[in-house]
């Protein structure tokens, strides 16, 4: 728990519990599963060809990627969002938007924040009219977690369901079984908590992007002959 979490009592847990839940599904309507984040662009080039090499190449991508810099901005948008500080959160979409070093990827973000907000008009408009037209995902996800939840419970979550549609990618592109599926999962469930607490250390001069082979293979992806997916 965070200096601004506060103690909830059972029936508040429970319902930020469910509000996670929720939130991490690969159901939520937000487009998550047609993005595979150059994963896809990996198998194409070889480097992604199993079971242990997409389960590496998502872990890797989970601690040098996603750790530093949306977990990381996902925690401190929640900081923001909780109190009130639009001036903060626009800084931190800024730089989500700024460090997104393809088109697809920043496409994935702004997409899926637009996605995120629509869905938030429709259950929870209150916390829709607080953000701007067109937040990218994690900003739009710590607004839609609102005030229940401790922030690394939130963290958990959201890289929870970014697992999940990692897995999926890899199933369908590499491709692999179910079962490969599920002990990918498992690893990465596995290894999630220590990359959530490496984002809860991080300020704004630690967060980074910085991922050259990502970056490449998400650029070939553009113009890849065949795709599955739109990342």
């Amino acid at each position: 728990m965070t200096a601004t979490d506060t103690p909830a009592t059972g029936t508040e847990a429970d319902a930020a519990l469910l509000q996670l839940i929720w939130l991490a599904s690969p159901a939520l309507p937000v487009g998550g599963f047609s993005y595979s984040e150059g994963l896809e662009a990996a198998v194409d080039a070889g480097l992604v060809h199993d079971e242990a090499s997409a389960a590496d190449w998502i872990v890797h991508q989970l601690h040098l990627s996603l750790a530093r810099s949306d977990l990381a901005v996902l925690a401190q948008a929640l900081t923001a969002w909780r109190a009130h500080d639009t001036a903060r959160l626009a800084a931190l979409d800024a730089w989500v938007r700024t460090t997104r070093e393809t088109s697809e990827l920043r496409q994935q973000t702004e997409q899926m924040g637009h996605s995120l907000l629509e869905w938030l008009k429709a259950v929870q408009p209150d916390a829709a009219a607080r953000l701007h037209a067109a937040p990218t995902y994690p900003v739009a996800f710590a607004a839609a977690c609102g005030t229940g939840a401790p922030v690394r419970q939130v963290l958990l979550a959201f890289a929870f369901g970014w697992a999940e549609n990692l897995m999926q990618s890899a199933i369908k592109a590499v491709p692999l079984g179910q079962s490969a599926g599920q002990r990918i999962l498992l690893r990465l469930a596995g290894e999630i908590p220590a990359a959530v607490d490496h984002a809860l250390t991080l300020g704004d001069d630690d967060r980074q992007a910085f991922t050259p082979m990502l970056a490449v293979l998400s650029a070939r992806h553009e113009t890849q002959y065949s795709r599955l997916f739109r990342s």
